[in-house]
């Protein structure tokens, strides 16, 4: 006979925190969201950690390479995304790990026989008022000059007028080597009062660019989540079904970790995965797995050793799954039966297997309730695919800014290894919808607003450790009229999109 449980699976927003004692000491300035990542002993140090505990989900509309840089700059791990070709996810590995902290690659590029009109469409695409010259106008072609705004005056000039004759060139600039570190290239940068100072090759091939503007930015952004070469951590998804070629791949490339991207979690198939990585690699390659909904599914991906367990089926903003094939479980329960599983499991072994919430999320304190219930950090989709650093184009749709958003269970993304069940190499139907989200610019300003509403509900509960808030929160299931009392209610708002 079918299993039935006793009550209903609930969501993020029926919960409340209750506020708890805060000492003098609680503020937000003291709170630290540093959380592990991959599975450890009891006793000892995660050898993987973020300073933030923020993800991005494994999408074609959320983790490329360029997001892969940003949320690392802000101390998270972007998992880029699987649903392409071995070579084309680890060359987008190779570009994160080669995108040194301070050490940009040249985004707006020209060749010396392009034209004013040219700089001024790029610099109109880009914002960018610094373009590099190159032989081919690429970002990594022979290095052959800068245009900067001081190099030109379109009204009194001929739109037609070839870059190579107001370009400064190579000759007349100061450059640094291959090599160079960054504390080097600031001081050359100082010392000779620059703006902008070109890296080049033995060939005298463009490697990338430290700029004057960013030097600030990065004393007062140490949430850097940096390996021990000074690169950006990045992760990478991988599928159960070419995992034995795609893994060698991405750990040549020089991926930080792993993560099985999968509708459901609790398979044969995912062990598999699981055996090839810990049989040849042992333990230097780190792997999450998912996704699960209750204990048996944690414990399950727990004994066959995954560094992390991502939670939730069904909860994304564009998956269509529960719709679809009635499988799913509310994510708040989910992540509260994992995370009693989770402690049950190290309390047994002493081994602490970290978890992920994954799906759910739609308003920033959704994520403190998912720490708060048990989880040590959260994949986001929808939240990121909003921001100028997500892959998808910014469109205008009845007059306002939008992203396109789309599920990888949708007929645009159609990555069937995602869903298979060991049948025909198809989606066989949908389990995603393509869509767009509201446009809400640049990921480090939203991150921050993001991260100073957790650390304020933390104080609220008298924690400053991720760790500190598990144990202390306390949290309350909410009425549908209670809900509706927590917002505005019985006024009349002012337009805000107006003057008030």
């Amino acid at each position: 006979m079918a299993f039935y449980y006793d009550s209903p699976s609930h969501t993020f927003n029926e919960y409340l925190l209750v506020p708890g004692y805060s000492s003098a000491e609680c503020i937000p300035d003291n709170v630290s969201l540093k959380t592990a990542v991959s599975r450890y002993r009891a006793g000892e140090t995660p050898a993987l950690t973020m300073n933030i505990p923020l993800v991005s989900a494994v999408m074609q509309s959320v983790s490329d390479d360029k997001m892969g840089v940003a949320l690392a700059k802000e101390g998270g791990i972007a998992f880029l995304f699987g649903s392409q070709s071995i070579e084309s996810q680890a060359e987008m590995v190779r570009r994160v790990k080669r995108h040194k902290a301070g050490f940009v690659s040249s985004e707006s590029n020209v060749r010396p026989d392009q034209t004013v009109a040219d700089v001024l469409v790029l610099k109109e695409k880009t914002g960018h008022s610094t373009v590099a010259v190159t032989h081919d106008g690429t970002a990594s072609g022979k290095f052959l000059g800068l245009v900067t705004s001081w190099d030109y005056r379109p009204s009194r000039m001929d739109p037609s007028t070839p870059v190579s004759e107001f370009m400064t060139p190579l000759e007349d600039l100061i450059h640094a080597k291959e090599g160079v570190t960054l504390k080097e290239a600031n001081d050359i940068i100082w010392s000779n009062k620059l703006n902008a100072l070109p890296v080049l090759d033995k060939k005298g091939r463009l490697l990338s660019f430290v700029f004057r503007k960013d030097y600030d930015r990065h004393k007062a952004n140490p949430q850097e989540l940096l390996d021990t070469d000074k690169s950006y951590i990045v992760g990478a998804g991988v599928n159960t079904i070419d995992y034995k070629e795609r893994i060698p791949a991405l750990v040549e490339a020089g991926v930080d970790v792993l993560c099985i991207d999968s509708s459901e979690g609790y398979t044969e198939w995912q062990k598999l995965v699981l055996d090839f990585v810990r049989e040849t690699y042992g333990d230097d390659v780190k792997i999450g797995a998912g996704n699960v909904v209750d204990r048996d599914g944690f414990r399950f991906l727990a004994e066959a050793g995954a560094d992390f367990i991502k939670v939730g089926i069904g909860g994304g903003a564009i998956c269509i799954t529960r719709e679809a094939k009635g499988i799913g479980r509310g994510q708040a329960t989910a992540v509260i039966e994992v995370a009693k599983a989770r402690d049950q499991y190290f309390k047994e072994t002493g081994i602490y297997v970290p978890i992920c919430s994954d799906g759910g999320i739609v308003h920033d304190h959704h994520v403190t309730l998912a720490l708060a219930m048990g989880a040590d950090f959260c994949m986001l989709g929808r939240y990121f695919a909003r921001f100028d650093e997500s892959p998808g184009r910014r469109v205008t749709v009845n007059g306002s800014y939008m992203k396109e958003y789309w599920g990888e269970g949708s007929n645009r993304a159609r990555n069937w290894e995602r869903y298979d069940s060991g049948g025909d190499k198809k989606l066989t139907f949908e389990e995603g919808v393509d869509s767009y989200v509201p446009y809400a610019g640049s990921l480090a300003d939203n991150v921050a607003l993001t991260l100073a509403k957790m650390r304020s509900t933390m104080c609220n509960c008298g924690a400053l450790t991720v760790a500190e808030l598990q144990e202390k929160a306390r949290l309350t299931l909410v009425s549908s009229v209670s809900i509706v009392e927590g917002g505005a209610h019985d006024v009349v708002l002012k337009d805000q999109t107006g003057q008030n």
